[in-house]
């Protein structure tokens, strides 16, 4: 008898638990506390350290071991008289919500990694040594930390496979159904908080550049461009360098600054978008060029 498609997902899903709890425990069990017994002892690495690395590793390896794979465990043995999984994924989905938290913080733990190794060799020596152990299988710590970072695409990916292979007549139709939908929604909340943390990193980065004005950082600005621009100067018929930041409600007329402490660039006018136009002039001197006037001022620019 040859094993039901679906069934032969259903294992690879068990089996691939059983290895990403090991790799939980891994992470949790043995990193996770070791390291925090070194740093109990003060010598290698500030406590706060190893936790902001591990973040909120320890609820997830819980949660797996203890629920998940014990829950999809039982249902695996039972499969000949019940035939479904949809049901125990379905009580899985909400609490993969808890991979926000540690997806959002993966880049900022890899850096904490890199910095304290440089900074105490006893913190690297014993990093080193775990990695050594066979249970590391010659990967190191990182590789070890994306695990989690990977899982819930994993997820969607075989039970979107799953129910492809369900017979339409299947008792578990409808409950795959919803359980991938769930995931799904999951997958796009954890997506989606990465997307933000990005957005308001580069956005900080942006208002570095620019001196940190006040009335400038703002959270919920958008930046929607920005590059270098010339400007034309009617009195002289020049041109000049300028740098130009288009965000949501404003355009920033910039000028670069030729001593690069601190901030990278002035800001000369703001435009606001409200009541902004933008105007195309034909200009055979000088091509591409446009007008931007604004309730302050009228700019004359040349792109590229």
């Amino acid at each position: 008898m040859q094993e039901p498609e679906e069934k032969k997902i259903a294992l690879e899903l068990l089996e691939t638990e059983q290895a990403y709890v090991n790799r939980l425990h891994l992470l949790d069990q043995v990193f996770y506390t070791e390291l925090m017994k070194e740093a109990k002892t003060g010598k290698t690495v500030p406590e706060e350290v190893v936790k902001m690395i591990f973040s909120n590793i320890s609820s997830i390896y819980q949660f797996h071991a203890e629920f998940f794979l014990p829950e999809l465990q039982k249902r695996m043995e039972d499969w000949n008289r019940n035939p479904r999984i949809g049901d125990v994924i379905q009580k899985l989905a909400p609490f993969l919500k808890m991979y926000g938290e540690y997806v959002k913080n993966f880049d900022k733990a890899v850096e904490l990694i890199t910095a304290w190794s440089e900074k105490s060799p006893p913190f690297q020596e014993l990093i080193a040594d775990i990695q050594k152990r066979k249970v590391c299988a010659n990967l190191t710590l990182q590789h070890h930390m994306l695990e989690p970072v990977q899982r819930i695409p994993r997820y969607e990916l075989l039970l979107k496979d799953y129910v492809r292979k369900l017979p339409p007549q299947s008792p578990d139709r409808a409950d795959a159904e919803k359980a991938l939908e769930m995931i799904f929604m999951v997958a796009k909340h954890s997506n989606a908080a990465i997307a933000e943390m990005e957005r308001l990193q580069n956005l900080w980065v942006v208002y570095q550049r620019l001196g940190l004005e006040d009335d400038i950082v703002d959270p919920s600005n958008e930046l929607i461009k920005e590059g270098p621009i010339q400007k034309i100067s009617t009195r002289n018929n020049s041109t000049s360098e300028k740098y130009l930041f288009l965000f949501n409600n404003m355009l920033l007329y910039c000028v670069p600054k030729v001593i690069q402490v601190g901030a990278e660039f002035q800001v000369h006018l703001r435009i606001d978008v409200e009541g902004m136009k933008v105007r195309e002039l034909k200009d055979t001197e000088f091509p591409h060029t446009f007008l931007v006037s604004g309730k302050q001022r009228t700019l004359e620019l040349q792109a590229r």
